[in-house]
């Protein structure tokens, strides 16, 4: 099947738009609209007015073929916005169908966006269409990551079928300055290739943008280890990139968390506040 093909008319089509604005010294959720299952909590304040956290929830709990999903969050000028998930997100088994979920976050000059959500687990037989597009103004600042679990590691469930497309995009005006993609099929060599996986579940990718070379912030970043599997840091030309790959999703969303308090500091100039729902 391929991407275009239509999806089944049973399947949810989910959407949610958010746009944050700076009133004063406070960043407040001055629109939303959604359409779907797709919805957000109340803002939360937890560090103060300057940086408006929020949740997203999708209330089936899972994504299952043919289901289709948009975000749009949009931080007008010097608005400071952190969007996580309350829990991993699911992608269920499909008989055929893509089911394919879109994020797309801009920021204003001045702006910053965090995108931090919970683990993806890619259940065997999925197909799994992830694109995120980060639009950047002159002055932005962005910290995201994706971890993503192929199969449910935790029931012994191995990625044997299926196939998860991944694309991600950071431009900053009109400059791509960060583009990736693939395709990772269930059982394919890059599953268990020394060039690719070895063999593991787990990998994820943290991104921080950043206008200067911060060659100090990489070498303190680089003393931090994660509790199992490997991990890799590099800064190509306005960004610092850290991966990480092994067994356990959880190991890696605390490696990069403590990387995020690492980093927070240094690019965005405020200490890392950790959402609340991490620790329910």
């Amino acid at each position: 099947m391929r991407l275009e093909d239509p999806v089944s008319l049973r399947a949810w089509r989910a959407e949610l738009a958010l746009e944050y604005e700076l009133r004063g010294a406070r960043t407040v959720l001055a629109r939303r609209r959604h359409e779907g299952p797709l919805v957000v909590q109340k803002p939360l304040y937890p560090e103060g007015d300057a940086v408006c956290h929020t949740i997203l929830v999708h209330p089936p709990g899972g994504i299952a073929g043919g289901d289709e999903l948009s975000i749009v969050a949009d931080a007008r000028p010097g608005a400071r916005v952190l969007l996580t998930t309350p829990a991993a997100g699911k992608w269920y088994r499909s008989a055929g169908p893509w089911a394919r979920q879109r994020v797309t976050l801009n920021a204003g000059a001045a702006a910053c966006v965090e995108w931090l959500p919970q683990e993806t687990i890619i259940y065997d037989g999925a197909r799994a269409h992830i694109e995120t597009d980060v639009r950047l103004a002159d002055g932005a600042s962005f910290i995201g990551w994706d971890v993503i679990c192929l199969g449910r590691t935790a029931s012994g469930e191995r990625y044997t079928r299926g196939a998860t497309r991944l694309r991600m995009r950071v431009r900053r005006g009109e400059k791509t300055i960060w583009l990736e993609q693939g395709t990772i099929a269930g059982g394919a060599r890059i599953c268990a290739s020394a060039a690719g996986l070895r063999g593991c579940p787990v990998f994820g990718t943290l991104i921080a943008t950043t206008l200067e070379s911060r060659r100090a912030l990489l070498d303190a970043c680089r003393g931090e280890r994660a509790e199992e599997g490997e991990t890799a840091m590099t800064s190509p030309p306005g960004l610092i990139v850290a991966r990480y790959l092994g067994n356990s999703s959880e190991a890696a969303r605390h490696y990069f968390q403590r990387l995020w308090h690492c980093l927070r500091a240094e690019l965005i100039g405020r200490p890392a506040v950790a959402p609340r729902i991490w620790s329910t």
